[in-house]
């Protein structure tokens, strides 16, 4: 089964300071057909205007992963952490019981851009967690590369849920293909450029729903971003 997401049919926030878009259901925005898939629930693509952003609130029960396109991310929570999240880094915070934060564009000058995922553990009411890690271009390019894991293994981030998230650079004759287990399904977001996934053309914003196929198959790239999310299977 393969279902095309394209990007101007994302539900869309336009708060002025924020424009985003949502991939699934979110705040004010409801599509009974997209809720989430398999236990990813949420990939919003956020741009937050300078000197604005998130004021203090809270989650729990939630992995929440953030992944900087561009610009600077400020961010600060009830665990103490206090960072600025830069392209290639990608952070991890594990809600658990409860955790109060706020994220900021750290700068006053420039947009910051970024995809917030929201990602349902396996396991509820464990200690709220965090974890950031950067990874360069050159670990993405061509390859896929794991930024987020069940085991943390390959220096990914460690997420309280059985899903693995990958994520690659991609141009020209870049091509890769990755076995999907049975019992497994994917989800492919492009965050920029084009790619064909499985013989679909995507581009920017668009994603890509896989079950029951063999594998996933990415090519005919041009100066392509791509998230790829190996799940739990969610038929």
């Amino acid at each position: 089964m393969l279902e095309t997401r394209k990007s101007n049919e994302r539900g869309r926030a336009n708060h002025g300071w924020l424009d985003s878009r949502h991939s699934f259901s979110f705040g004010y925005y409801y599509d009974p057909d997209h809720t989430g898939f398999g236990p990813l629930v949420v990939i919003n693509d956020d741009r937050v205007k300078p000197d604005c952003g998130f004021g203090t609130h809270g989650h729990r029960d939630m992995e929440i992963i953030s992944y900087v396109l561009d610009g600077a991310l400020e961010h600060k929570d009830s665990m103490g952490n206090g960072s600025v999240l830069r392209y290639g880094d990608v952070q991890r915070m594990s809600a658990g019981t409860g955790v109060m934060h706020s994220e900021y564009n750290h700068s006053s000058s420039e947009l910051v851009h970024f995809l917030q995922i929201w990602i349902e553990p396996n396991v509820k009411g464990i200690a709220p967690g965090y974890e950031e890690k950067h990874f360069d271009p050159a670990s993405k390019q061509g390859k896929l590369r794991l930024i987020a894991s069940p085991d943390g293994r390959d220096g990914s981030v460690l997420i309280h849920q059985d899903a693995a998230l990958y994520a690659a650079l991609f141009d020209g004759a870049d091509r890769i293909e990755l076995p999907l287990a049975p019992g497994r399904a994917c989800y492919v977001h492009l965050a920029r450029g084009k790619l064909t996934v499985n013989g679909v053309p995507l581009e920017t914003g668009d994603a890509l729903k896989i079950s029951d196929e063999p594998s996933v198959i990415l090519g005919q790239a041009g100066q392509a971003e791509v998230l790829l999310f190996d799940l739990p299977y969610a038929g």
